[in-house]
């Protein structure tokens, strides 16, 4: 998977209390939004229909100005059926080198959510993006490393219920703790979603010093939570293949039993 197969969809831009964010949107079978045949649903789509089987939203990391391989690669997703929207954060949007603070990070992502929810207007319960691309139910909320944090924490609301229409969180990366600090965990954000009865996959490098496989494991035991050990350490794997398979396989179980 290569930069200009995620980047060459229209950056639309969404209004947030932190800034203009921005959305990409990549369509079952392939295809940016508003690529002409798109809606045909491509080869690979196994009968989802012509908006496919749900949406993946993706948050990107706090480092650097380039989408990260691991990301990129689940862009094939669409390839099952699945629409995926990589989310850029306003702090990137505006070029700055260093990712807001947690709470303005969740601020900014709940903004676009919700307008990408409330921005339906066919009665079909999709929500929509910006260009009015239809973005199906069910959503899974997804993210590497700071993108990761903030799906978990957002994925519930404050009461500890699951967002209506969010079926799961896919995390890459996830930062169980700063380097050399296993103290300072952040485990209870993990646990957020899993206590509200969300599934959660982690695909985690297997030396990621920021949290090994192993010490995601030792989080929670829930069967909701999944663990894909990976070749590779908080860098993104050279085996994307096996990022993009467990991914692949936490959504179609989800798809499975949103039906």
């Amino acid at each position: 998977m290569t930069d200009g197969a995620a980047t060459s969809p229209v950056r639309q831009e969404i209004a947030t209390a932190e800034g203009p964010a921005q959305v990409r949107v990549l369509r079952p079978g392939g295809g940016p939004a508003g690529a002409e045949g798109a809606d045909s649903g491509g080869a690979g789509t196994q009968g989802a229909g012509a908006e496919g089987v749900g949406t993946l939203l993706l948050g990107h990391g706090a480092g650097g100005q380039r989408d990260a391989a691991d990301v990129l690669a689940l862009t094939a997703l669409t390839a099952q059926g699945w629409s995926v929207v990589l989310v850029d954060q306003p702090w990137r949007v505006a070029g700055r080198r260093v990712a807001t603070p947690a709470p303005r990070l969740d601020r900014a992502w709940l903004d676009v959510v919700a307008a990408l929810s409330g921005a339906s207007a066919g009665g079909d319960g999709a929500g929509r993006a910006p260009d009015g691309t239809a973005l199906p139910r069910p959503w899974v909320y997804g993210g590497r490393s700071a993108g990761a944090r903030v799906a978990a924490r957002t994925s519930v609301g404050p009461d500890g219920s699951p967002v209506p229409g969010v079926v799961g969180v896919l995390c890459l990366a996830f930062p169980l703790h700063p380097p050399g600090r296993p103290e300072r965990s952040r485990g209870p954000e993990l646990l957020r979603p899993l206590d509200g009865g969300l599934p959660v996959l982690v695909v985690q490098g297997h030396r990621d010093p920021m949290g090994t496989p192993e010490q995601i494991r030792a989080v929670a035991r829930d069967p909701r939570l999944s663990v894909v050990s990976v070749t590779g350490t908080h860098s993104p794997s050279r085996y994307l293949d096996a990022v993009t398979g467990a991914a692949a396989a936490f959504l179609a179980g989800l798809s499975a039993g949103a039906r």
